[in-house]
């Protein structure tokens, strides 16, 4: 009775999803871009068959984040008439690179329902890009921004960690993420996207991972980027390049334990390092510190 009840269950959700694909694949013109269109190039119809065979069911067949499953993803699907991304390696406010989508398709997005494709083979994810640009006019009206540059990664030390912990007061990041990075600062249940909808700040204390990346140059790269389309700004003119590299080691000391981040972990340890105090005035954040002899930048 078991096997029989699967049995029946499965092929249930086979139908289920065999016609919600012809759903995508016989709806009319009002829903988008359902059958290749007569100037789609190559790469775009190969592209439009991945996307209803991979991508559909969140993004929507019109592309507008309005899949089947939208409803009971947080945070919602990306909207790709808007052409608006987070994780890019351009100036806030402009389009991303073509392999900045490559590889958000290929790494996937931390903390939401995006999964990485890394099986899909690289052309694939270049003809699935070329196909998610139909969905907006300004890839026909704009140009990708010109990728930041990112300096050199300096050596971790004590001062960089205290100094990173200086920036990451200063610029405000607690009130978002928290005083130990647990995503539960004051204004965290306010925040919303770019389509008003709610939307949580990242929890560094539970992740060793960043939302767009792992490495300490993905991190640095978000800070001077922003993550358009949510509450993150860039802070390429609040921020020197210095600062941002202090504050990328801070936040590896609010990450769990891992072979990433070890080496910052020790230090906080060895500082003794404590979580801001939010209300202290500068001087008494500076004297909390006063007994330890860090090494100097």
């Amino acid at each position: 009775m078991r096997i029989a009840h699967n049995a029946i269950f499965l092929c249930g959700m086979v139908l289920s999803l065999g016609m919600t694909m012809a759903t995508a694949q016989n709806a009319g013109t009002s829903s988008g871009y359902p059958t290749p269109k007569g100037d789609f190039t190559p790469a775009e119809q190969r592209g439009h068959g991945l996307y209803l065979r991979y991508c559909f069911e969140c993004h929507g067949v019109a592309g507008d984040g309005e899949g089947d499953t939208a409803p009971f993803i947080d945070p919602k699907p990306r909207n790709f008439t808007l052409a608006v991304f987070k994780c890019r390696s351009t100036p806030t406010g402009t389009l991303p690179l073509d392999k900045d989508l490559e590889d958000t398709i290929e790494r996937g997005i931390v903390h939401s329902n995006m999964p990485s494709w890394r099986p899909l083979r690289q052309e694939d994810r270049a003809d699935l890009v070329a196909y998610i640009k139909t969905f907006s006019a300004r890839w026909k009206t704009e140009k990708p921004g010109e990728p930041i540059k990112i300096p050199a990664e300096p050596a971790v030390t004590a001062d960089r960690i205290k100094d990173g912990q200086a920036v990451f007061k200063r610029v405000e990041c607690w009130k978002c993420h928290g005083v130990e990075g647990r995503a539960n600062g004051p204004s965290a249940d306010t925040l919303t996207d770019d389509q008003g909808r709610p939307i949580k700040p990242f929890n560094f204390h539970d992740s060793d991972r960043f939302k767009c990346g792992s490495t300490d140059q993905d991190m640095y790269r978000d800070f001077m980027t922003g993550l358009d389309g949510t509450p993150m700004p860039s802070f390429a003119d609040n921020i020197k390049p210095d600062e941002a590299w202090d504050l990328v080691f801070y936040l590896r000391t609010l990450q769990p334990p891992a072979s990433v981040n070890k080496k910052e972990k020790e230090i906080a340890k060895q500082l003794g390092l404590k979580p801001i105090n939010p209300n202290a005035p500068a001087q008494s954040d500076s004297n909390q510190q006063q007994n330890n002899q860090p090494q100097s930048k």
